[in-house]
């Protein structure tokens, strides 16, 4: 089986679908403020859901009727939107957006330990797991130590964020049976299934009669949730599980916060500082670290003069 590569567009992707899911934590801030989070997970999924199923029809495509996919979609569901989602926005009610940034960041460290054990080409290298670590400390630096210093308190929703990432890994590792599709389908087959899984549990524990109408600022964090971040980020999501393989995919979570950062300078007006840009440079290690090309180059320039003498 051919091992998955990361080239230039895979990259440049990567970097946009970081900025599409950093934003997430910016706009449910806004929604948290108002709704309780099963509630944003279904206006989330459901307005995705109606914007992508438009989509597949405008492109002329169809949505498939096989009983056994659409369970495949209903598990896809579960492991990438329902629970993790459900687990994120309530874990964001009790610690801070840094803190579950830097949980939420492990899911590549989940991915190459279920990788090594279930894909024959996935075992974990030394390369691999240093590059992890290296992204994992680059987040911490990006958002700050002192955002670990809650950690140990509030210990339910720190393993609810935890339980987000390892959910996120399952998702991505069993999301490569659709590679062969085209990845409007499956990421209509997931939102779709998604929305139907939550509709009875939203009604259930929120009450959805119950509640007040919501600011327009609350519709306006929530179709950004749904639509650029959910409906096109997915699109994306299932282009680079084809291409790039589910270690390089989740990857993007390291990418969260520097995305996050950006956005809140460019948008609020908040100001950089000197550990941002540290914690991008041992990021971007991180990432050349797994990716692996960039040590080949600099071993093969190392090695070259010493095969040149030798010969």
């Amino acid at each position: 089986m051919m091992v998955p590569t990361m080239g230039r567009t895979e990259w440049l992707l990567l970097g946009l679908l970081s900025v599409l899911f950093g934003s997430v934590f910016l706009f449910a801030k806004v929604a948290l403020a108002d709704l309780r989070p099963f509630t944003i997970v279904f206006g989330r999924v459901g307005i995705a859901a109606i914007v992508l199923i438009l989509l597949v029809y405008v492109t002329g495509n169809r949505l498939p009727a096989d009983v056994r996919l659409w369970g495949a979609f209903c598990i896809m569901g579960a492991l990438n939107s329902l629970i993790p989602f459900s687990l994120l926005f309530w874990g964001q009610m009790h610690i801070t957006t840094g803190l579950a940034a830097i949980l939420n960041a492990t899911t590549p460290l989940f991915t190459i330990v279920l990788a090594h054990v279930v894909i024959p080409d996935g075992k974990i290298t030394p390369a691999r797991l240093s590059g992890v670590v290296l992204g994992l400390v680059g987040v911490t630096v990006v958002i700050g130590p002192e955002a670990l210093a809650g950690l140990g308190h509030q210990v339910v929703a720190q393993l609810a964020v935890l339980g987000a990432a390892l959910s996120y890994a399952c998702a991505g590792l069993f999301g490569r049976r659709f590679t062969h599709r085209p990845p409007l389908i499956p990421a209509t087959g997931q939102m779709t299934a998604t929305t139907v899984m939550i509709l009875p549990i939203v009604c259930l524990v929120d009450q959805l009669w119950t509640l007040s109408p919501p600011r327009a600022s609350t519709w306006g964090a929530l179709l950004g949730l749904a639509v650029p971040c959910t409906a096109v980020a997915f699109i994306l999501y299932f282009r680079l599980l084809a291409t790039a393989g589910a270690t390089n995919l989740l990857l993007v979570t390291f990418l969260f916060p520097v995305s996050t950062i950006v956005l809140g300078a460019m948008l609020l007006g908040e100001q950089l500082a000197p550990r941002h840009v540290v914690g991008t440079v041992l990021i971007s290690l991180g990432l050349a670290s797994i990716d692996g090309r960039l040590l080949a180059r600099v071993r093969h320039l190392l090695m070259a003069p010493h095969a040149q003498h030798t010969e």
